[in-house]
């Protein structure tokens, strides 16, 4: 560990001294079921709230929707300065309770082997106990803060939903802050400054039908929906128009982007893509299908808006005078300053505490960080490596756990330890 000041190397000692009742906090997290759907975070929710009482820390409940309250935090430092918010979800993925292969409950919160297993691990209840403990150590600290901090850990992310940071944005404008930090899974090799944006469209696809041998009767709605799937692919020759300093940073993020993402990753990152991800039609083997529904992910990178998408898909339309297109969802895609102080105090803290050297990359998921991006508040990700998320046998090693526990509370301490 490089040598640092009196200030953060108190920080630095308390979250050594803290060591297990951290990852006993972050196991105990996992035990608390939070799925969404159906979206109820109430035990999770009283976790959190318990801990917070106990710690004498400030906090209000904000709940729109009863079963998914949002905890809301803040203090003020002693001297002005700026506003930083801390942000991470309670809810996860639900669980197929059928499935066998955990080889560890998935509502355990079990500590093995090095790890703490379990659904939402990962995504993000590792990151959310970041901000939790971040905001609980700079409380102590607080007499020597510049501004405010503000914790807010909300219940309806992983749906798009309305009660959770998206309604303390439009209800509740003192959580938007001028910076944000969130712990979402990233890899300790990037930190996020930017996402691509997800546009979902339906596509209704109607014959008129018939015994599936008389195939010479009737279009089929299998078969338009095979062709449609293909033609859909046009979207993915649309070029990105993105700005010089989004550009410059992925070109020098490439082999980051590879290692956090998976290889291929930093290809599709500039680039449009296509997944339909649903195919419902047909009732019988042997009847021509009357109907199909598809279902389509379309991920717009940095720089494509759109309505250039929605202007190829109603290009290839007219070729299926069959179809007829709706739009599910739509989230436009996000970025801010890649070279912004917080980014530079995390890449300093990650080489210090672990040798590590993130580079800032565009994210191919969303996250509710894209939120304050998009009321131009510069918001980062940076949080454990994605293991598992929202398949069996989710985990996070413990290591990578306190390496973002001390990641976070270091960059929070020197982004609030100035004016600005």
């Amino acid at each position: 560990m490089a040598e640092m000041g009196v200030e953060k190397q108190q920080l630095f000692d308390w979250i050594e001294e803290d060591r297990d009742q951290l990852i006993e906090f972050f196991s105990g997290f996992v035990a608390s079921p939070s799925p969404n759907p159906p979206g109820d975070t109430t035990v999770a929710v009283r976790y959190i709230t318990d801990f917070l009482d106990h710690e004498g820390l400030p906090y209000k409940l904000v709940d729109p929707q009863p079963t998914m309250a949002n905890v809301v935090g803040a203090f003020e430092g002693t001297k002005p300065g700026r506003h930083l918010v801390l942000n991470g979800h309670i809810d996860c993925f639900p669980v197929d309770e059928d499935d066998d292969r955990w080889t560890h409950g998935p509502w355990s919160g079990e500590v093995a082997d090095g790890k703490v297993w379990g659904r939402g691990s990962s995504d993000m209840k590792c990151g959310t106990t970041a901000s939790i403990f971040t905001f609980r150590y700079l409380h102590r600290y607080r007499e020597k803060l510049h501004g405010r901090l503000t914790l807010t850990c909300v219940s309806d992310e992983e749906t798009f939903g309305p009660w959770g940071a998206r309604y303390l944005h439009e209800h509740h404008p003192e959580i938007h802050g001028d910076c944000c930090l969130n712990g979402e899974p990233s890899s300790p090799y990037t930190i996020r400054f930017g996402e691509k944006g997800p546009l979902w469209l339906a596509f209704e696809i109607r014959t008129k039908g018939a015994h599936g041998a008389y195939t010479h009767q009737t279009e089929s709605a299998s078969k338009i929906a095979a062709a449609l799937i293909q033609s859909l692919e046009a979207v993915t020759e649309i070029k990105a128009d993105m700005p010089d300093n989004v550009g410059r940073a992925l070109d020098q993020a490439h082999g980051e982007m590879e290692r956090a993402m998976g290889t291929g990753a930093a290809d599709i990152v500039p680039r449009v893509t296509l997944n339909v991800g649903l195919v419902q039609g047909g009732l019988k083997v042997n009847m021509v299908p009357d109907h199909v529904r598809i279902e389509a992910d379309i991920r717009l990178p940095v720089g494509v808006e759109k309505e250039q998408v929605i202007s190829v898909v109603e290009r290839v339309l007219k070729g299926y005078p069959q179809v007829k297109m709706s739009e599910i969802n739509f989230n436009p895609p996000s970025s801010c300053e890649p070279n912004h102080e917080m980014v530079e105090y995390l890449q300093k803290n990650a080489n210090a505490l672990g040798g590590y050297e993130p580079a800032p990359v565009v994210s191919l998921g969303g996250t509710d960080a894209r939120l304050w991006r998009y009321r131009s508040v510069p918001a980062y990700v940076y949080g454990p490596p994605p293991t598992g998320m929202g398949s069996y046998n989710e985990y996070v090693e413990i290591e990578a756990f306190l390496h973002v526990v001390r990641c976070h509370v270091l960059s929070a301490y020197d982004y609030l330890s100035h004016a600005g």
